[in-house]
C-alpha cells in the first residue's frame, strides 16, 4: 500500500503544481506551450516504466504484485501505456466536438480538463478494480471482453466520418436540463452561476459531464485493451493515469491537427481487433509482449505514414470526397 500511496501522492502534487502554479490564471493555450506540456508529461509516462522495473526488481508490492519478471512488468506498463494514448485520441476528437458545441472559449478548456482528469482518476480506478476482479474470478469475462474489443474496432473501421457528434442531442444532455437550471451565458471560469437564489449550471458545467461520460465510454475500450497486455492492477492503474495526464496538452496540440490523419483509426482499429484476440485467447495461449508492442508500432507507424501521404495528395481533404 505504501506505492500506492506514494503514487497517488506524486500524482497529486502533479495536479496542484498544474492548476496552482503554471495555469493558475486562465489563458488560451499556445500550439507552442502544447507541444512542451506534452512532450514533459509523455516523458514522465515512458520514464516511468524505469520505476516500474525497480519496484519489481525489489517487490515493493509484495504479494499484490500479479507479474514476477521486472523487464516484463516494465514492457508491460510501456504497451499498455502506449495503448492508452493511442487510444485516447478518439477521445480527443469528441472532446472537441463537445467545447465546439457549447462554444467554450479556449482559454477556459484547460480548466475544464483539469477538473474531467480528477474525476477520471476515480472512474478509472473503480473501473479497473472491477475489471480485474471479474477476469480473476470468471475466466469466462475474457470471452465477452475480447469479443467487445473486435466488434468496436469493426465498428470504428465502418463509420461515418462524415456524421458529426453533437452533444446537445446527447441523452446525459438532455437528462441534465431535467433536473437543473441551465444558462447558455459563460461567466469566467464558473461552473455554477447564482441566479433568483437558484444554482444555475453554465456550459462549462454541461461540457465537464459529457467530457467525464464520454471518458467512462472509452475506458470501457480501453481498459479490457490493457488487460489483454496484464492483470497487475498497479501497471493497468499506472499506465491509464499517466495517459489521462497527458491527455489535456495533448489535446491542444492534436485537436487542430485531427483532420490530417485520415488512416489512423485504421490503426486503432488492427490495435483493437489484436489485443481483442489476445484477451480471448488469455486462458490457452499467452501472447509474447514483443509481439504486442511490435503490432501496435507498425500500426501506428503505418497509420501515420498514409495520412501524411493521403493529405499530400488530397491538400483540400474530404472535399474531393
Amino acid at each position: 500500500m505504501i506505492i500506492w500511496s506514494l503514487f497517488l501522492l506524486m500524482i497529486g502534487i502533479f495536479l496542484a503544481l498544474d492548476l496552482g502554479v503554471f495555469n493558475r490564471h486562465a489563458h488560451e493555450i499556445t500550439y507552442r506551450e502544447a507541444s512542451r506540456w506534452t512532450m514533459v508529461w509523455t516523458t514522465l509516462g515512458l520514464s516511468f516504466s524505469i520505476l516500474v522495473y525497480f519496484i519489481y526488481q525489489n517487490n515493493w508490492l509484495g504479494e499484490m504484485a500479479k507479474t514476477a519478471v521486472p523487464l516484463d512488468a516494465s514492457i508491460e506498463y510501456l504497451t499498455g501505456y502506449i495503448i492508452e494514448l493511442t487510444l485516447s485520441i478518439d477521445n480527443i476528437f469528441v472532446i472537441a466536438m463537445i467545447f465546439r458545441s457549447f462554444k467554450i472559449p479556449k482559454k477556459y478548456q484547460h480548466r475544464v480538463l483539469f477538473w474531467g482528469i480528477i474525476g477520471a482518476l476515480v472512474f478509472r480506478g473503480l473501473m479497473i478494480l472491477f475489471g480485474v476482479v471479474l477476469i480473476e474470478q470468471f475466466k469466462w469475462t475474457t470471452y465477452v471482453f475480447g469479443a467487445f474489443l473486435i466488434f468496436t474496432a469493426i465498428k470504428m473501421a465502418i463509420s461515418d466520418e462524415e456524421k458529426e457528434f453533437d452533444p446537445k442531442q446527447s441523452w446525459v444532455y438532455r437528462t441534465i436540463r431535467r433536473f437543473m437550471p441551465v444558462t447558455g451565458r459563460i461567466d469566467g471560469q464558473k461552473f455554477f452561476i447564482r441566479k433568483r437564489g437558484l444554482n444555475i449550471a453554465t456550459p462549462l458545467l454541461l461540457a465537464l459531464i459529457l467530457i467525464e461520460f464520454t471518458d467512462i465510454l472509452f475506458a470501457l475500450d480501453s481498459i479490457p485493451a490493457i488487460l489483454a497486455i496484464t492483470r497487475d492492477p498497479f501497471i493497468v492503474f499506472t499506465s491509464n493515469i499517466f495517459a489521462i495526464l497527458g491527455l489535456r496538452s495533448m489535446y491542444f496540440f492534436v485537436a487542430n491537427m485531427l483532420d490530417s490523419f485520415h488512416y489512423l483509426k485504421y490503426s486503432l482499429t488492427v490495435i483493437l481487433i489484436y489485443v481483442g484476440i489476445k484477451l480471448i485467447l488469455a486462458n490457452h495461449f499467452h501472447l509474447p509482449l514483443g509481439l504486442s508492442l511490435g503490432i501496435i508500432a507498425v500500426s501506428i507507424t503505418a497509420g501515420v505514414y498514409f495520412s501524411r501521404k493521403y493529405k499530400i495528395e488530397h491538400p483540400h481533404g474530404h472535399e474531393e470526397g
